[in-house]
């Protein structure tokens, strides 16, 4: 299957439609934009997987994911400074003939991620 992402919006117990989120291929400190996209309804991409299997390659990649927008244009009300704007997750693919998911569990004060299947 490549690689996916999924975000669920801990505060609301929701999937995190409307988040803006943008995926990089990394090189060290350099990042090379791949895409920008929109959650759908079930907190996902819409067009499906970043890469299908054949695409995928070895390498190290970068999702950001714009929480501070998302929670903002849900209508809560956040510090300015807010605690979290971006959330930025730096991950490696060793093996491309497997699936990697890069969920993520937000709210406007915490996150956490994990390699999903």
């Amino acid at each position: 299957m490549g690689l996916s992402t999924h975000v669920l919006d801990t505060m609301h117990g929701t999937p995190a439609a409307g988040m803006d989120v943008t995926l990089y291929v990394t090189h060290g400190e350099q990042a090379d934009l791949v895409k920008r996209f929109t959650l759908n309804a079930d907190g996902r991409n819409p067009d499906g997987p970043l890469y299908d299997n054949a695409s995928l390659r070895v390498g190290t990649y970068r999702l950001v994911f714009d929480v501070a927008g998302y929670f903002r244009a849900r209508g809560v009300q956040l510090p300015e400074p807010n605690f979290l704007n971006r959330v930025s997750l730096d991950f490696g693919v060793a093996r491309t003939d497997q699936h990697y998911h890069v969920p993520l569990l937000v709210s406007p004060w915490s996150y956490s991620t994990y390699r999903g299947s």
